[in-house]
Formats: structure tokens, C-alpha cells, sequence
């Protein structure tokens, strides 16, 4: 398994490379939210249904999830900062093919170029952090990534339809392209912060063969985790808005103001949860199943109906609390879990879980919502967020015999 590096660089370099990684992360997130936001747009433009809608997403996180296990490898090879800055620009080519489709073939290229850049990110990102950031200081760096993350998706609503408001759908998906150049313009200007010791890496590659992490059963443990956890996620981003309408009324711009509530708290929760992980860095599986276990509480609460609409909508905004303090000591625990020399590939198959969770989530907890089961899609999601809980411990376990 990985050992922490005890060397402790000094703080402003750390800071830089944190912060560096952090931008680029957002960007990752703020992906996520390019194509659901202008849904609305493309049924007055295009005159689609909302299966070939979500189809779009299905196939942004299966491209992604499938490109992240094999990003993973890229990075181990040919280093994290080249694969990196591709990302940037394959994510900014996807912006453009939105911006100029004239059908649905036209959105579906650029959903398929924005998943192939989305996938980069993770293997890439906890790749520099590793190998940059010293030990001492790695759970707050965990902290700061995930908390870029959420405010990455926090910033997709406002951008986009706040420029769609403006201007046009088309000019906010160039203006999304721009703004990821001025990303990959700010990385490469900074780009020897993001250079790893490559002669030290490539040494760890050539020891340990190229597939045999997938030997490792905590491998496959941390993948289930992220699909688990995830799966709750998407049917807070996907259906927690229609489901706080139909199950307490409540207005649109109300629901939509708790789903942006759920991200700020989500995280706000990174943030503690940055110094929980450097506080508690060898207890991280049960920091996570903590996390996980009062997160799950209040959404089997929500999904009671036994509460009003403000208290429904409090509670759920707090569960993006409970699972963002646990973000930093998942990344941890993870990291345990690495063999050394093998980051790029290990949390690229782990991270690619997350890919799966996004893409299968809709699809099983939409036949809920279109039986009118909203409540029961909550309590479903508590559930799955409950069986990560036991994963997680399971991670644990492991990691403590190997």
C-alpha cells in the first residue's frame, strides 16, 4: 500500500499546487451540469423527450467511466500534466459542438467529447496531489479538491443561465469553451508547479505490473463505494427538485434554491472535512461510514413526509453536509489503498464508479418517479447510501490485513 511521504515542502508551494489542481477540478464538475441545465432549450429547439434527453447524460458518464479507468493509465505512463491540459481541450471542443449542433446528433458529439475530457480528471488531479503536496497536508489538499468540486456545480447554474439570459443558449456554450481555455491558459502558465518526479514515478511503473491492481479485492471494494455513494447523489441532482414540488408543493425557484443549498453545504462540509482527515488520517473508513450513516438518517427523514416543506428542505440541504465532511477522509482512504506506483490507474478505475453510479442512478430511481413514487425514491437512495456505509468498512478491513 501507498506510504505517506513525511518531507513537508514549504507551505506556499503546496498552496500553489492545491489551488492549481482545485481550478481544474471545478472544471470537471462544472461539466456535469453543461447539458441538464439547457434541457428546457432543447425541447423548445430541437423538440426531444425527455428519454433522449437523459440518454444524452447516459452517454457523458459512460464515455467518462470508461475513459477514466483507461485515463488512469495514460497518467502512469505519460505523466498527469499532459493528460491533463487534453482534458481541458477536449472539454472546450465539446462546448463548441453544442454550441453550433443542429440536431441531436450535433448534441450527442458533444456530449461524448465533454465525457472523453471529463474522465481525465481524477486519475490526473490525485496524481499531482500525491506526488506534490507534502503528507502533513494532504487532507486538507483532499478537502480543498472536493470543495472546488461542488463549487464548480454551484457555478454551472449561475454561468449558464445567467449568459443564456444575456445572450443566447449557443453564446453561453462558447463563452463555457473560453472559459475552459483560460483554465488550460492558467495551467500551462504555472505548469512546472504540476510537474511530478517523473524519474521517480516511472521507476514505480516499471516494478509493478501494469494490471495487477485489479488483482487487489480493495480495489474493486473503493469502486463499489463510489458507485454506491453516488447513485444517492444523482437523485438529489436529478429528481430532489421535483420531488420537494410534488410531495409539499413547494415553488420551483424554492426546490431549486435547496438543490444549490445541498452543493454550498456539500461544500461547506469539505472544508471541515479537510481537517477531520488530518486529524484522523489512519480511522478514514470509519470517519466516511460516520458520514455516510447520519447522511442517510436525513434523507430517510426527508423521504418520511412526515416533515413539512421548509424542515424537508433543511434537512436535505444538512445531508450535503454530512456527506461533504466525509469527502476529504474518502480520498484518504483511498489513497491507502494504492499501491505505490500505481495512482493514475488505481483512482482512475475507483473514480470511474462514480461515472457508473451517474449513469445507472436515472434510470433505476426514474422508474420510481414515474410511478409517482417520490417518497420511496429517497428512502431508496438512503438505502444505497447505507449499503456504501458497509463498503466502506469493508475497505477498511482490508486495508488494515494487506
Amino acid at each position: 500500500m501507498t506510504t505517506l511521504n513525511p518531507v513537508s515542502n514549504p507551505w506556499r508551494d503546496d498552496a500553489a499546487v492545491i489551488g492549481l489542481v482545485g481550478v481544474a477540478h471545478a472544471s470537471s464538475h462544472f461539466s456535469h451540469l453543461l447539458l441538464p441545465l439547457m434541457f428546457p432549450v432543447f425541447i423548445s429547439t430541437f423538440g426531444l423527450s425527455y428519454a433522449e434527453l437523459g440518454f444524452l447524460m447516459t452517454v457523458f458518464f459512460a464515455i467518462s467511466g470508461i475513459g477514466q479507468a483507461s485515463a488512469g493509465f495514460l497518467v502512469d505512463h505519460l505523466g498527469a500534466r499532459p493528460v491533463l491540459f487534453t482534458a481541458l481541450l477536449l472539454m472546450a471542443a465539446g462546448c463548441m459542438a453544442v454550441s453550433v449542433a443542429s440536431s441531436y446528433s450535433g448534441l450527442m458529439w458533444g456530449a461524448a467529447l465533454l465525457g472523453l475530457g471529463n474522465c481525465s480528471f481524477h486519475p490526473a488531479d490525485f496524481t499531482i496531489l500525491n506526488q506534490k503536496v507534502s503528507a502533513p497536508r494532504l487532507g486538507y489538499a483532499f478537502s480543498a479538491h472536493g470543495l472546488t468540486g461542488n463549487l464548480g456545480w454551484a457555478l454551472a447554474p449561475v454561468f449558464m443561465v445567467g449568459l443564456s439570459a444575456a445572450f443566447d443558449w449557443r453564446m453561453a456554450y462558447v463563452c463555457a469553451a473560453l472559459l475552459f481555455v483560460a483554465i488550460l491558459a492558467l495551467l500551462i502558465w504555472k505548469r512546472q508547479l504540476l510537474l511530478a518526479d517523473s524519474g521517480r514515478h516511472k521507476q514505480a511503473v516499471d516494478d509493478v505490473h501494469s494490471l495487477a491492481f485489479l488483482k487487489m479485492p480493495v480495489v474493486w471494494w473503493c469502486f463499489s463505494f463510489f458507485l454506491l455513494s453516488t447513485m444517492t447523489l444523482a437523485v438529489v441532482q436529478s429528481f430532489a427538485v421535483s420531488i420537494l414540488q410534488a410531495m409539499h408543493q413547494v415553488s420551483f425557484e424554492a426546490a431549486t434554491l435547496t438543490l444549490t443549498a445541498y452543493m454550498l453545504c456539500a461544500a461547506a462540509g469539505m472544508f471541515l472535512g479537510g481537517f477531520v482527515a488530518a486529524r484522523w488520517p489512519l480511522q478514514s473508513d470509519k470517519v466516511v461510514a460516520t458520514c455516510m450513516t447520519v447522511a442517510a438518517l436525513f434523507m430517510v427523514l426527508c423521504g418520511s413526509g412526515l416533515l413539512g416543506g421548509t424542515l424537508t428542505m433543511v434537512i436535505l440541504a444538512a445531508t450535503g453536509l454530512a456527506i461533504g465532511v466525509g469527502g476529504p477522509s474518502r480520498d484518504m482512504m483511498i489513497k491507502k489503498a494504492t499501491p505505490k506506483g500505481s495512482t493514475g490507474r488505481v483512482y482512475g478505475m475507483v473514480y470511474s464508479g462514480l461515472d457508473v453510479g451517474f449513469a445507472i442512478s436515472p434510470l433505476v430511481f426514474g422508474i420510481f418517479m414515474d410511478h409517482g413514487w417520490y417518497g420511496a425514491t429517497l428512502l431508496g437512495a438512503a438505502g444505497v447510501l447505507l449499503l456504501s456505509v458497509l463498503v466502506a468498512l469493508g475497505v477498511g478491513r482490508r486495508i488494515t490485513h494487506d
